[in-house]
């Protein structure tokens, strides 16, 4: 349950906090995947070209030599029994008869001859059943007997078309993706799968749907690699009797419906002002603490020339009328004795006119 727990609360936090431990588990996580998947199609590569080693590619030239050595011969034959002058014309058919045959087997030769690309291997099929794989270079086949058909060996890249999306939460986005693979197996593609290329498109396309329909659209925000992800493996996974293995897939781009994104931007709007709302009251509580530990360590002498010097910092511009309101017990002990003060004077002011009036 405490593990189940932190999980969803890392779910709830990986969107907001970019920089959270959950975040950086989560991507800890993702690279320890992919780099397990290397390895395994290390692994792979090696086993392939290992058994490839020690099957090793059929390269016998016997269709080529065959069809020669009948060119020789009956052209040899040709040249035995081709007739001496004087002789009648019936006697030129034997000798035109294996010169014909002769040239017949000269035309099967480039028939059996074929030629591979450095990335391209091939398979033969003798009366339409597999018989051997063959690798780049030249190579050798019978004539109608057997037929070969080529594949590329390079990684290929697959665009996978643009798609109208429905999220988990109702909001349509639309969404492309490109899938990089490249084919192992060269038997397993061509005998297994008609067209190995589109299929891989067409279930990347589909996979893609169903994934992207299962989430909501913050998580298609926020995890776009993690999707990606997720769909890669689905696609190896029901590729992998199609002898080919999927490098990455990768999605484009997503786009959103234009209210969508002017509701976005509110958002984001929204957020940074929070953020800016946050920072200036931190800063001004830290400010009052400040304000306040001082306070505690000043007098109110202190404190009233404190006051008397920031009145003289922000009173240089004379056009300015400052109304400044300090505290009562600042000034306290100064205004009892201005009023004691004022008090006497007026006690003295109406004490000598009595006097006078006595006099008289």
């Amino acid at each position: 349950m405490p593990n189940s727990k932190s999980r969803e609360r890392c779910e709830t936090t990986l969107g907001n906090n970019q920089g959270s431990p959950c975040q950086k588990r989560e991507i800890a996580l993702v690279e320890i995947l992919v780099l397990n998947r290397r390895v395994e199609r290390m692994a792979r590569s090696v086993e392939t070209a290992t058994v490839r080693q020690e099957e090793g590619y059929s390269g016998s030239p016997a269709p080529f030599v065959f069809f020669l050595a009948v060119f020789v011969f009956f052209l040899a034959l040709a040249f035995i029994f081709f007739p001496y002058l004087g002789m009648e014309p019936q006697e030129y058919t034997l000798s035109i008869l294996f010169v014909v045959v002769a040239f017949v087997s000269l035309m099967f030769l480039p028939a059996t001859v074929a030629i591979n690309k450095e990335w391209e291997e091939a398979i033969i099929l003798r009366f339409g059943r597999f018989q051997r794989l063959v690798g780049p270079g030249f190579f050798f086949k019978w004539p109608f007997a057997e037929s070969f058909l080529k594949q590329d060996k390079r990684i290929i890249t697959l665009d996978v078309a643009r798609q109208e999306v429905m999220t988990n939460d109702n909001i349509s986005v639309s969404i492309d993706a490109v899938v990089f693979m490249k084919v192992m197996n060269t038997k397993d593609s061509l005998v297994n799968i008609q067209n190995v290329w589109n299929s891989v498109m067409k279930y990347a396309q589909t996979t893609m749907r169903d994934v992207v329909g299962n989430v909501e659209l913050d998580e298609l925000l926020a995890r776009r690699e993690e999707i990606a992800n997720k769909i890669e493996k689905i696609v190896e996974r029901e590729t992998q009797d199609w002898g080919v293995d999927i490098i990455s897939v990768n999605l484009q781009n997503v786009e959103l419906p234009e209210d969508m994104k002017r509701v976005i931007a509110r958002q984001a709007e929204a957020e940074r002002e929070k953020r800016a709302v946050i920072i200036k009251s931190e800063g001004e509580l830290t400010a009052a603490g400040k304000l306040e530990a001082a306070v505690q360590k000043m007098s109110n002498r202190a404190m009233y020339l404190r006051t008397l010097s920031s009145l003289e910092d922000i009173s240089y511009d004379q056009s300015n009328t400052i109304v400044f309101a300090i505290p009562m017990d600042m000034v306290k002990g100064e205004i009892l004795g201005l009023t004691a003060f004022a008090t006497a004077d007026k006690t003295t002011k109406t004490g000598a006119p009595r006097k006078r009036e006595t006099r008289r």
